[in-house]
């Protein structure tokens, strides 16, 4: 009997254990608890546990890049496991969406990989964790966290719900064989269209590229980009202050290829415009995009990009933690890893991803800048800190649908 007595204390002792164990595990990832932990107890309680990284998992490079150099460091530097999962973000969002309505507190996402119309569902219906990115050193260290493409996400505040992980950029490219000083503002553009018939034109407003030429536009007839992410989506705003841009776009038609009366349906026709001569310059949202294009003899090896004086929009891209992420403290030390000068530079290199650094090149070591220009992307993509010096954000998403169907009745239908 007394064994059966001590058999059962000895269990029930267990369970109070797992009880309070679990209970400490959770209180420990709770937003206030967190929020008040040095950075040297996160990292210490995220030790020797698992990070689930849900990400788009098309890329072999990308994938490279985090099985192949990220995990093994982390697990080497952090005690730290990183375990890479293909998703469908619109899938994965619906099933967070589905455990916030359970009120289901422990999934099985720890970061994800998202940016766009798919954060600002995700902050509006609150998916995500946080804040929590401006606890992260390297985010107070490296990232200029007033820059408007950081700041907003497609035109939604981000509100420290996900932190920078990369970004690409809009550029032109052009042939210097042909264009010995390229434009640098709109004025400068219209000239050198005007002086030059038929060898400039861009995609129709239905392309995602057509439609980003129009958004820089765009922000060139409001005069401050500012104003209209303050204002959000807002027709009248737009109506009201569009009447440059309509005016620009019609101005320069009569002097682009085939003299306007039909546009490139994309930019695969556009690219092949420029390289068979057609036209001297092409465009793209990447700024190291022309690489691969001259590397195959596609483009010119006399291919050089440039962009804008008023700007050029970034798309950054984030990373997130779900609100019920089972790991917060080992998914905000693997995302403090991946904003780290090493592994950013790494991921700029082509061996690997090519994407550009989501930090400030300003803010980084001399060491960690003399490595920045050493890292050969290409001859015809521009300077990081040139780059930097004029991105300007992506805008709310509602504004492409309003541009496409205010293109064909502004400028298409006036001809």
């Amino acid at each position: 009997m007394k064994k059966i007595c001590l058999f059962i204390m000895s269990v029930l002792c267990l369970v109070i254990f797992s009880s309070c164990s679990n209970e400490m595990s959770t209180i420990s990832q709770s937003p206030d608890v967190l929020k008040n932990m040095d950075w040297s107890e996160i990292e210490q309680e995220s030790k020797d546990t698992t990070v689930r990284i849900y990400m788009w998992g098309g890329d072999e490079g990308i994938n490279r890049y985090i099985d192949e150099w990220v995990a093994p460091r982390m697990k080497e530097q952090y005690d730290l496991n990183l375990d890479r999962i293909a998703m469908d973000t619109p899938e994965q969002l619906k099933k967070l969406m589905n455990e916030r309505k359970a009120n289901q507190m422990k999934g099985n996402m720890d970061i994800i990989w998202i940016n766009g119309e798919n954060f600002k569902n995700a902050k509006e219906n609150e998916l995500l964790y946080g804040p929590f990115s401006n606890q992260l050193p390297n985010v107070q260290e490296f990232v200029d966290k007033e820059a408007l493409d950081v700041t907003y996400d497609f035109g939604t505040k981000v509100d420290g719900f996900e932190a920078p992980w990369g970004k690409v950029q809009f550029v032109f490219q052009y042939d210097e064989s042909k264009v010995e000083n390229p434009p640098k503002t709109y004025k400068e553009l219209l000239d050198w269209v005007k002086e030059n018939p038929g060898k400039f034109t861009y995609p129709d407003a239905n392309d995602f590229t057509g439609n980003a030429f129009l958004r820089q536009l765009f922000y060139e007839s409001v005069g401050d980009v500012q104003k209209i992410l303050d204002k959000g989506y807002d027709e009248q705003f737009a109506s009201e202050n569009s009447g440059m841009m309509w005016d620009y776009l019609n101005e320069i038609e009569p002097f682009l290829w085939r003299e306007g009366q039909t546009y490139p349906n994309d930019l695969n026709e556009l690219d092949r415009l420029y390289s068979e001569g057609e036209v001297w310059m092409t465009m793209g949202y990447n700024e190291a995009r022309a690489e691969k294009f001259i590397d195959k003899g596609i483009f010119p090896k006399t291919t050089k990009s440039f962009v804008l004086e008023s700007g050029s929009i970034g798309n950054t891209h984030f990373l997130a933690i779900p609100f019920n992420s089972p790991n917060k403290q080992g998914a905000m030390v693997a995302i403090n890893y991946l904003l780290s000068p090493e592994a950013q530079l790494t991921k700029l290199d082509s061996a690997f991803w090519g994407d550009n650094i989501a930090l400030d090149p300003g803010a980084l070591s001399q060491e960690d800048q003399e490595k920045l220009r050493e890292i050969d992307r290409g001859d015809s993509v521009l300077p990081a800190d040139t780059l930097k010096k004029y991105i300007k954000p992506e805008i709310h998403a509602e504004y492409v649908t309003w541009l496409k169907e205010n293109w064909v009745n502004e400028v298409v239908q006036t001809k």
